[in-house]
């Protein structure tokens, strides 16, 4: 038998796996135990949630009595923090497509009320809108003692990749564990999925924006404007992984705190006008990607916003920003944005500007503050994923954006002033040297002695 069939031996095998139930299982117990071993990455994922530094212990599947019947939250974690202080969670884990269900949830909360945990901590595919919010409603009066925490598995992977990739773990041996639970997360069968779906009511809502009849009530807009922020979330995680930092999406304080506040705006911004908009913002680049995504007229864009340099004729402003973009496609739009000027003054394409950036400077005498670099793709229309999905449309323009063009911007700094230089004194013409000059001057004087 050939040696490409065997399976090579590993510490958590994706090989047997039958199921729903066994990937639950599998995940339940090796999730928590990869976090009681590397504590590099149990402070990483779950010190966001608020739990503090120390010993880390887990258990799977603890009984709990529960009016008079018995439940058995997937798993429970506890961490003894410095000064006897005890952080203790229960764990519910959905894998594939399973979701999160309300009454399970307010069950497991009662438990935690009743036992004096601090948080439930859920596991799913799913991927809210915004940080913090829960894709699960439950009573809000079983949240005053037990915070709810939702975890989906792409922050999950993300959050590995990136504190074996880039943050690094102190143990040897503790990073090749780490790296086997990336392994097993990223397989097919682990159940961990990528966001791979825009939702039931994509088709339909699509249709309406195309045909012009959708409207700001429509009860199926919500859904599609919470998958796209969702894709933007995700879209963030995967580009985070490749550049080892925390990609976020933009979202003011208010939309924060009052998700609905979003939700309200992107549907209303569909049904007038066909188009979704949302930013990521990335640490350290000269500014926001800003996502568009027209489904009326099936185009994506992706846009940054860059401030000219603050001296130098209007040519030269136009000179810096086109030296910077030697790796640009050709097909790249920049417009031109003047001083007491909200709408932009001049656009070109990248192409024609490269071969004469005086077409960018329409009035030399009016100062350039802003630049727009934008890319515009296709936007795909199927709702899962593969060739001509649109989630896979808006995550290719945004890798491509950062790539060939954001990563090679940089902001403008004014020049150091420089010390001025102490001058020499200037040479005397030969008609006044030092013997013309004694010699107009009369005779010396006679020596004393």
């Amino acid at each position: 038998m050939s040696e490409e069939s065997w399976h090579e031996a590993r510490l958590i095998p994706t090989s047997g796996i039958n199921g729903a139930q066994e990937q639950e299982r599998r995940a339940t117990s090796a999730l928590p135990a990869v976090l009681s071993i590397v504590p590099d990455y149990s402070r990483s994922l779950l010190g966001k949630l608020g739990a503090p530094a120390g010993g880390l212990a887990a258990y799977i599947e603890v009984p709990f009595e529960l009016d008079g019947s018995r439940v058995y939250p997937d798993g429970l974690i506890r961490i003894k923090g410095r000064a006897g202080r005890q952080w203790t969670a229960l764990v519910e884990v959905k894998t594939g497509k399973n979701v999160l269900e309300t009454n399970q949830l307010e069950n497991y909360l009662d438990v935690a009320r009743a036992e004096g945990f601090d948080a439930l901590i859920t596991i799913s595919n799913e991927i809210p809108p915004t940080p913090g919010q829960h894709p699960t409603a439950v009573d809000k009066r079983k949240l005053r003692k037990v915070v709810m925490h939702h975890l989906p598995w792409s922050v999950v992977l993300s959050t590995a990749i990136m504190q074996k990739e880039h943050r690094g773990v102190s143990d040897p041996e503790q990073a090749w564990i780490l790296g086997e639970l990336i392994r097993y997360l990223e397989h097919e069968r682990s159940g961990a999925l990528d966001l791979d779906d825009m939702g039931s009511n994509w088709v339909s809502v699509r249709e309406s924006v195309l045909a012009g009849t959708l409207k700001a009530n429509d009860k199926a807009a919500p859904e599609v404007t919470s998958r796209f922020d969702a894709l933007l979330r995700y879209a963030g995680l995967r580009l985070g992984q490749q550049l080892g930092t925390d990609v976020n999406q933009v979202l003011t304080r208010a939309e924060i705190a009052d998700p609905s506040i979003r939700t309200t705006e992107l549907v209303k911004s569909l049904a007038s006008e066909g188009v979704m908009t949302g930013a990521i913002r990335i640490p350290h680049v000269v500014g926001d990607i800003v996502v568009t995504a027209d489904v009326r007229a099936g185009k994506l864009q992706c846009h940054v916003d860059v401030d000219a340099p603050r001296d130098g004729r209007a040519l030269t402003r136009v000179n810096w920003l086109l030296r910077q973009l030697k790796h640009a496609p050709d097909d790249t739009r920049i417009e031109v944005f003047v001083a007491r000027s909200r709408a932009s003054t001049a656009a070109e394409l990248l192409i024609h500007a490269r071969e004469n950036p005086k077409m960018l400077v329409l009035d030399p005498q009016k100062e350039i503050k802003s630049f727009r670099v934008a890319c515009s793709a296709k936007a795909g229309t199927k709702r899962g994923r593969g060739r001509g999905a649109f989630i896979d449309s808006v995550i290719d323009l945004v890798d491509e954006f950062y790539g060939e063009v954001l990563q090679h911007l940089k902001a403008w700094s004014a020049a150091p002033p420089k010390l001025r230089q102490a001058e020499e004194p200037p040479e005397l013409p030969a008609s006044l040297s030092s013997t013309a000059l004694s010699s107009q001057d009369g005779p010396e004087p006679p020596d004393p002695a």
